[in-house]
């Protein structure tokens, strides 16, 4: 792990701080203009469908309070789904229903919320609760994913995802963020969930943080975190390569889940993807950011390229 208390140490080691990440990358290889391909997840959806890019079933858009009690047209139909606003981000305004029965809808907690409580929730996200700047949002209503078995045991209440950070269109660093009842089974790492960082050549755990400190082993069922490898790991690293040219943003976090259906889908993309990344993998970006600004070729590489640019160059060694 990183001593944040020497920043040589950091500099030596090629982390990357906000500023820098701000002005050097994000301001730099990100247009403004591009930005609502990312920050609207129903636009995301929109062009990942037009790239051919895989996607969770939309299964309804709220747009107007006074269609908020139409929505129980749609949940009816379905056995599990999610709400979630459009314009959120950090995790916020997520709800996931396992399913629904006599005593309301079921979470993945294990707590229940009433019919009013999803009401009172589409409501929040229509007047921009959850929302960037707090504009005026729709409630987007997605198929619950059904995680692959190979995450059995390695995420608690709720569905692990893989981040990918790409830069100019090639994968550069990746970690497995996993659930836990202290993120109330969202995957987000500041509400306590734990990243795994995985060697982007392989996909295999390297090693894992809580709250930036840390671990081995799942805190909720205990399972052993660096046995960890992921299957078909290629088709991951294509996959978000190929979000470079449908998010048009040369910086870019794509958040992939695996469901056990339908396999590899991208669940959203994020212009400004946090740094955490790093401690998960205990190690800097920035040698791997450099490396990719020194290709004279890049404009004219394929994704398939890309990936094996990639996979050849930042495989981490012990």
């Amino acid at each position: 792990m990183f001593n944040f208390a020497n920043p040589f140490e950091l500099r030596r080691r090629g982390v990357m701080g906000m500023n820098q990440r701000n002005f050097a990358y994000i301001s730099r290889y990100n247009d403004r203009s591009m930005f609502p391909n990312v920050d609207n997840k129903l636009k995301t959806k929109t062009l990942a469908l037009e790239y051919g890019i895989a996607v969770p079933d939309l299964l309804g858009v709220v747009r107007m309070q006074h269609d908020v009690e139409e929505v129980f047209q749609i949940l009816e139909q379905h056995e599990g789904f999610c709400i979630k606003p459009a314009k959120g981000s950090g995790g916020k305004g997520i709800l996931v229903i396992l399913h629904s029965d006599e005593n309301g809808y079921k979470k993945a907690s294990g707590d229940y919320v009433s019919r009013d409580e999803i009401v009172r929730h589409i409501s929040n996200i229509l007047a921009g609760l959850f929302s960037l700047a707090g504009a005026a949002d729709v409630a987007v209503i997605e198929a619950l994913i059904e995680f692959d078995p190979v995450f059995n045991g390695l995420s608690h209440e709720g569905v692990p995802d893989i981040r990918m950070i790409v830069f100019k269109g090639y994968p550069v660093m990746s970690m497995l963020r996993l659930a836990t009842h202290a993120s109330d089974g969202k995957a987000n790492l500041h509400q306590g969930a734990v990243g795994v960082g995985l060697d982007i050549s392989t996909g295999v755990a390297r090693s894992a943080v809580q709250y930036d400190r840390p671990v081995s082993k799942h805190p909720d069922t205990g399972m052993d975190l660096k046995a960890i490898q992921i299957d078909g790991w290629e088709r991951l690293l294509h996959l978000s390569a190929a979000c470079f040219e449908m998010s048009g943003l040369g910086y870019l976090g794509a958040d992939i889940v695996l469901d056990k259906n339908r396999g590899p889908l991208v669940l959203e993309l994020n212009a400004r993807p946090g740094l955490a990344i790093q401690m998960a993998n205990g190690m800097g970006i920035l040698p791997r950011l450099r490396a990719i600004e020194g290709l004279t070729h890049r404009r004219t590489q394929s994704v398939e390229q890309r990936v094996e640019f990639s996979i050849k160059h930042f495989k981490q060694t012990d």
